[in-house]
């Protein structure tokens, strides 16, 4: 997977470090040349000086072929744009913003862009969201220990009951939506094609619910 982390402090060069170390093909975008220092001598991703939100600088780190970008520099406004321009220019599939007032959640929300609260986030959390990029954060609840995501329903899972989704203690099928319409579905409805379902799910239990959504459940 190519990343393009935006802001090489803290926060993106852990989650950067991290990436690398287990394959993937990172470029960190920083304006601060001496944000280097941030990362291991070793460190095996590309390094480009510049703001996350130049076109010319995005370009050249490859964004053009990027698979996520993840905006975690020190100022909301130029995270907002940044990721704005990765996901209506760029056509990033997964798209990450970091916010440092909570107050902004709902603008990054209503642009469709996943947010990640300085307080109660890390570059753990954020990890774990490009990981599971196919489930999307609808809410989180607590300090980020409950999630509700949604995922469209696999083929091969169509026709099965919805209580066959569910792992007691840590998710549950909350809600379908199915030709356009919401339902809150008994355990006897049965998934069908095209359905969009909504999980409340334990954060820890995202791998395990990824893997009932990878393939067929009892294999």
């Amino acid at each position: 997977m190519r990343v393009i982390i935006a802001g090489c402090g803290r926060v993106g060069a852990t989650l950067a470090t991290r990436l690398v170390a287990e394959g993937h093909d990172v470029r960190l975008i920083d304006r601060r040349p001496t944000a280097r220092r941030q990362l291991a001598s070793g460190f095996t991703g590309a390094f480009h000086v510049g703001n996350g939100f130049n076109r010319t600088v995005l370009e050249t780190a490859g964004i053009a072929h990027a698979d996520a970008f993840v905006a975690v520099t020190s100022g909301d406004n130029s995270n907002i744009v940044s990721a704005r321009t990765a996901k209506d220019t760029y056509r990033v599939p997964v798209v990450l913003a970091r916010i440092h007032d909570p107050r902004r959640a709902d603008i990054y929300r209503d642009l469709g862009i996943p947010t990640i609260s300085s307080v109660r986030w890390s570059a753990g959390r954020i990890h774990q969201m490009l990981l599971h990029r196919h489930l999307s954060p609808e809410v989180s609840f607590g300090n980020g220990e409950t999630l509700l995501v949604r995922s469209q329903v696999p083929s091969y899972l169509t026709g099965r009951q919805v209580s066959e989704f569910e792992v007691d203690g840590e998710f549950r099928v909350v809600e379908i939506t199915r030709a356009g319409r919401s339902l809150l579905p008994a355990h006897h409805v049965r998934a069908e094609r095209g359905d969009l379902v909504t999980f409340i799910v334990a954060a820890t239990a995202l791998g395990r619910l990824r893997g009932f959504l990878d393939r067929e459940l009892g294999t």
